[in-house]
């Protein structure tokens, strides 16, 4: 599959991104230039987190800036390409002298551009981390939970509140991804004494036939089994398991199965599947912790998804930073500003951002979690968060 292409291709650019200058973000009275790099086009896009980002930048403007200073937001396209990544981090830090980067969501930028950010010390607030990379790079940090500690949530939540002890994961291995789905497993074991009774590393972006594992966890005994795939497979693995007429088994599906359009493609087949969110749940309209991003976003004709959040928590986030630097804002004084970040708490997500002077960073260890309602909707299955101890 495309995906699996693109992410391997990711591990193979990623050496030749560190090249770069370390020249500072400018500083001064003009704008402050904010950048993030995204998968606009291609095959697989996330606009949404980006246009989120944008519009709570404009509404920051429209109130007279930063004290005074507009801020400049440039969405560069990867186009879910690395070499295109390679050049549009470039292009963000090296000539639109970008202070610091906020609200992306990509296929390959954090493995691809992390040694490029840490090279010239800017910081990037991700809105959606997806690869590897976003979770292991000392100047990235991830506001949403990601596929990773979102296995682990997944995990823990089927042991631990739904009392489920045979519980067992397939996942679905793009580029370089194995080791970090089975740190996630061995993360749950550690937090909780347990061990799962299958973890399949064997599935790919090219498997479509998903009925021998389907088999293989029923007739394993498995009670809970956690699948990583995309919307497509999920919807295939549903299928698969509803043409056995194999029931009785929780599945336990990750961040990208929360849409209205997976809700409405399983209709009533979907009674037994349980999906993450990594945010508060974005399709309950009776949530207030929403309010203000659903404002935010309906003044911008920004689409309500999950993306959408991660893009606006990101901005907001950064808004935050650069309202309390004492001085010229530049990539310097923000850097420093990041690094010396006290967590900032949201109500949208379980456990606060932050960022700091570690060598990695996953603030996001939290989710709630949601089942289909049958008529294409969502119901909220957890008002309270489910949150990882110790990890």
């Amino acid at each position: 599959m495309r995906i699996a292409k693109i992410l391997l291709a990711a591990a193979l650019v990623a050496p030749m991104a560190a090249c770069g200058d370390s020249g500072s973000g400018s500083g001064g009275d003009g704008p402050i230039n904010i950048g993030s790099v995204s998968t606009l086009s291609g095959p697989v896009t996330f606009p949404e987190a980006s246009q989120a980002a944008r519009a709570v930048f404009d509404d920051v403007n429209a109130k007279g800036g930063i004290n005074g200073r507009k801020i400049a937001y440039t969405a560069a396209d990867d186009k879910g390409d690395p070499s295109s990544a390679a050049l549009a981090a470039r292009d963000v830090i090296q000539n639109k002298k970008a202070v610091a980067l906020a609200g992306g969501a990509s296929l390959v930028d954090c493995q691809v551009n992390g040694p490029l950010y840490a090279q010239n010390k800017i910081t990037d607030i991700r809105g959606i981390g997806i690869d590897p990379g976003c979770f292991s790079s000392p100047n990235i940090s991830t506001v949403n939970t990601g596929p990773y500690f979102g296995s682990t949530v997944s995990l823990y939540y089927a042991s631990e509140t739904l009392k489920l002890n045979k519980v067992c994961s397939f996942f679905v291995i793009i580029g370089g991804t194995a080791n970090a789905y089975k740190e996630g497993v061995d993360r749950w074991s550690k937090i909780t004494g347990k061990k799962p009774l299958i973890t399949d590393l064997s599935l790919s972006a090219n498997t479509t036939d998903y009925t021998p594992y389907i088999l293989r966890a029923r007739d394993a005994g498995c009670q809970a089994v956690l699948f990583n795939g995309t919307e497509p497979m999920l919807v295939g693995w549903v299928k698969a398991a509803q043409a056995q007429k194999v029931k009785g088994i929780k599945w336990l599906f990750l961040a990208p199965a929360y849409t209205v359009e997976i809700a409405k493609a399983l209709g009533p087949a979907g009674k037994d599947v349980v999906a993450l969110s990594e945010f508060e749940p974005y399709t309950d309209s009776k949530s207030t912790i929403n309010q203000d991003w659903r404002n935010t976003m309906a003044g911008h004709k920004v689409p309500l998804t999950s993306f959408a959040q991660g893009g606006y928590l990101a901005a907001t986030h950064l808004v935050e930073v650069l309202r309390g630097i004492k001085g010229d804002i530049t990539r310097e004084s923000v850097t420093k500003a990041m690094k010396d970040l006290k967590p900032l708490p949201s109500n949208m997500t379980g456990t606060p951002f932050a960022f700091g002077p570690g060598d990695a960073h996953a603030p996001n260890t939290s989710a709630k979690f949601v089942k289909p309602d049958g008529n294409g909707g969502w119901t909220v299955l957890t008002p309270d968060w489910i949150k990882l101890p110790n990890a």
